[in-house]
């Protein structure tokens, strides 16, 4: 499908939600019929959860892990592999895009990411990179914190076990060894994490349009939000 005209839609759409909701898959749709930017701002706190963990840095060592952010080279680009990745993620110039969706990045990102120097790094870098207009940017905070200026936010959920199951079935493709209770577990305390923590808790911002996705395919979720994008509903 051709881009559609920059006059037709919304120049910067904000779509937040909790894990496994189908955000990024939205998103990178959405990106690709409108000739916009696709950039998941997750992958951003997963590369220094990740970079944290090599490095055998404490999970509660907050103050290390702050300053390590500082340092990071952390780049999105378009995908360089046909190996179902929708795009590269580059941590000081490495490929780490699989490594970003480890189990192990899975238990820990939550804690990373509420980390106020943490939040501060990253947040600097999603802004300037949304300001720029023609963007899809998805997250759990962008259109609260990120990006309150958003002309269009969406916010898109799913059960629970909705959510455990395609992350399962996800991994599956990937041929990676998983559980589907450990991960329904991990996503039952991250989703508590998320909502709960102090700085940029995950939270429905008031003018977002709230999707459950539950029930729903992702071709039906694309075309709700491509009509609203475009200002028809």
């Amino acid at each position: 499908m051709a881009a559609a005209s920059m006059t037709e839609i919304a120049s910067i759409i904000a779509i937040d939600g909790p894990a496994g909701s189908g955000k990024s898959t939205l998103a990178e749709r959405l990106a690709a019929k409108f000739g916009y930017l696709y950039f998941d701002t997750g992958v951003m706190y997963r590369a220094v959860t990740l970079a944290a963990l090599r490095r055998d840095i404490s999970m509660t060592d907050r103050t290390a892990i702050a300053a390590l952010a500082e340092q990071l080279d952390i780049d999105v680009r378009p995908p360089s592999q046909p190996d179902g990745r929708q795009y590269d993620v580059r941590l000081d110039g490495a490929d780490v895009t699989w490594g970003v969706r480890s189990q192990e990045v899975d238990a820990n990102v939550s804690v990373v990411s509420m980390i106020p120097g943490v939040r501060k790094a990253m947040t600097r870098k999603q802004r300037e990179i949304g300001l720029r207009g023609r963007v899809v940017m998805v997250g759990r905070d962008i259109g609260t914190v990120v990006l309150p200026e958003a002309q269009l936010k969406v916010y898109l959920d799913a059960s629970v076990e909705a959510r455990a199951r395609r992350r399962f079935e996800e991994a599956r493709r990937q041929r990676q060894p998983v559980d589907f209770d450990e991960i329904l577990t991990s996503m039952k305390e991250r989703d508590r994490l998320d909502s709960t923590r102090e700085l940029a808790p995950l939270s429905v911002a008031p003018d977002a349009v709230v999707i459950d996705s539950t029930v729903m395919t992702i071709e039906q979720v694309v075309s709700r939000v491509e009509l609203l994008a475009q200002g028809r509903q």
